[in-house]
């Protein structure tokens, strides 16, 4: 079977289940649509937190980025995981105790204003749309590759595919579409790995091949591609720092805080029936992640040496161009792999001289798709990596959309302008946010500012500087009022906007922020994606100083602070 037919059958399949599921555990209350009414089992829900989680970014775009910056890349893992770990410690048991639907539901009602619920919303989404943005370039990447279309019809084909999930089951087809999509991309991950790792290094392993020497020789892996790469003139690959050690350590830090304030994840965590089972959840989550994120240095490493050793031949010769393999030709036939022969000899040159270089672009998502093929494992593994990078996509998409058309009905409809609506009417209108919020992901996702990560990684700085904070002081600080949280969060998020769009615009990010030189007018050499940390300073300090010059929150509030964080009865959630 040809491997356009393999892919058209093996995505049409999970396509079938995920459209399967739905209609099986569509929502018919709101409780349904919006945390599948909090029966869900810790360990499905663990695993449905590990797909939601692990979007595009994780599934398409890290590994990639890892291939070209090297060590730098480290801050993808070292951020990403350290803050699922914060997450599960720090915030998630103590939200599901306190019983309510949603993260500016807990705001709202934790700092006792409508005003800070609103600004809540509006951090929310103007985090999630940021987000969803990268998860719509992974759809886009990967039905232009495997499936052989446009761009832009493999977003609507995938903007379809997540309505009629998301918009029929909410958070209840979320979930178990979630828990099939988890199983499809982590198979679809770790079984090319497994398939490289043995041709490279004889060990099945990804995990241990990454540290072994490679097959028929004594030289370790990570020493041949740190030897390739200096022979072309690059970085070495094990020592290549991202710009500077204070920009590697704040943007791990920006990646970690921003982790624990996205309010996707964080939803997930009211889906259980108790607080110990958002603990048990998140541990499971936990396991279950960590079988993609330890697999991803070794896809990132390998997939790296077979991209130099496909176009600069070991024995030293140049890729004819004329008689490149044809999965170069597909790749240029989607616009994301370019090469121009500048000095008209036929044969392909990669160097590091931008002057004699004439792989002139490699798209960093398409390293991982793209992985399989380089090694010219079988059609039906090609076929399988492309159901799993389309699941991981629309995994999270799903969720961050669920996250905005919750905060729009629930939040803003019913919390804030119509407190009388009924509930067959606010489930009505978080459908009707959905759609519209589908429909603006998939018109921002046409025209994508960045690599998949690069657009996450700014959502990740946005909820850092301002979600985050609010829920760590409104948990540990019973003496933080309304007006320090509402300032924080407004100043946090302000002041990381501003660094990002005084730098040329988003479209900034795109040009310079990975590999490009550094500006000099970065602050302290800190890049833009990297920002939220020093936002939430921002945030923490503004909204610490105004809270002690105005009143302090009533004391019924800081009754129901000290109430949350005690772990007897921590069994039940609390109610108000």
């Amino acid at each position: 079977m040809s491997l356009q037919a393999m892919t058209y059958l093996v995505v049409g399949l999970t396509f079938a289940l995920y459209i399967g599921i739905a209609i099986w555990s569509r929502a018919s209350t709101t409780k349904d649509f919006y945390v599948a009414g909090s029966h869900v089992h810790p360990v499905a829900n663990g695993m449905a937190t590990a797909a939601d989680w692990m979007s595009a970014a994780s599934f398409i775009s890290m590994a990639g980025l890892i291939a070209f910056m090297g060590y730098g890349g480290s801050v993808f893992l070292m951020g990403w995981t350290g803050g699922y770990v914060l997450l599960a410690m720090l915030l998630a048991p103590y939200l599901r105790k306190f019983g309510k639907f949603t993260v500016p539901e807990f705001i709202g009602d934790r700092y006792y204003s409508k005003t800070a619920r609103i600004v809540a919303v509006i951090c929310l989404i103007i985090a999630s749309v940021t987000y969803v943005i990268g998860q719509m370039k992974g759809i886009g990447v990967a039905f232009s590759r495997f499936l052989e279309v446009d761009y832009n019809v493999g977003l609507v084909i995938g903007m379809g595919i997540v309505f009629v999930y998301a918009v029929l089951g909410g958070m209840k087809g979320i979930t178990y579409t979630q828990i099939a999509q988890y199983c499809v991309l982590i198979f679809a991950y770790t079984i090319p790995a497994i398939f490289i790792s043995m041709q490279l290094t004889g060990v099945p392993i990804p995990q241990l091949g990454l540290g072994s020497t490679m097959t028929g020789s004594e030289v370790f892996l990570l020493d041949r591609l740190d030897q390739v790469l200096s022979d072309l003139g690059f970085a070495d690959y094990t020592t290549n720092a991202r710009l500077s050690y204070l920009n590697m350590f704040v943007y791990t830090m920006s990646l970690m805080i921003g982790t624990a304030g996205l309010p996707h994840v964080i939803i997930r965590f009211f889906t259980v029936p108790k607080v110990k089972d958002a603990r048990s959840s998140a541990g499971w989550a936990l396991v279950f992640i960590a079988i993609l994120y330890t697999t991803a240095p070794g896809v990132a490493a390998m997939a790296r040496l077979n991209l130099i050793e496909t176009v600069n031949q070991p024995d030293g010769t140049q890729l004819v161009y004329a008689e490149r393999p044809t999965w170069i030709k597909k790749w240029e036939e989607t616009g994301l792999l370019a090469f121009e022969d500048k000095n008209g000899d036929g044969e392909i040159v990669y160097s590091a001289d931008p002057e004699v270089n004439e792989m002139v672009k490699v798209d960093r998502d398409i390293m991982v798709l793209a992985n399989p093929e380089i090694a010219g494992l079988p059609n039906w593994v090609i076929a399988l990596v492309a159901a799993g990078g389309l699941a991981a996509a629309l995994s999270t998409a799903a969720g961050l959309l669920l996250a905005i058309s919750s905060a729009i009905s629930h939040d803003l409809l019913k919390g804030v302008f119509r407190p009388d609506v009924t509930e067959q009417q606010e489930l009505l209108a978080s459908r009707i946010a959905m759609a519209f919020a589908i429909l603006l992901a998939g018109y921002l996702g046409f025209n994508p500012p960045d690599f998949a990560a690069g657009t996450v990684a700014l959502a990740f700085g946005l909820a850092a500087s301002s979600i985050f904070p609010a829920l760590m002081m409104g948990i540990f600080n019973k003496n933080m009022n309304k007006e320090g949280a509402i300032a924080g969060m407004v100043a946090g998020i302000g002041v990381t906007l501003l660094y990002v769009f005084q730098h040329k615009g988003i479209m900034f990010i795109a040009s310079t922020s990975y590999m490009g030189d550094m500006p000099q007018n970065w602050f302290l050499g800190i890049e833009p994606n990297a920002f939220g940390a020093i936002g939430a300073l921002v945030n923490f300090g503004v909204a610490y100083g105004v809270s002690k010059v105005t009143a302090p929150p009533p004391e019924h509030i800081q009754h129901i602070v000290e109430d949350i964080r005690v772990p007897h009865g921590a069994g039940e959630a609390i109610s108000h």
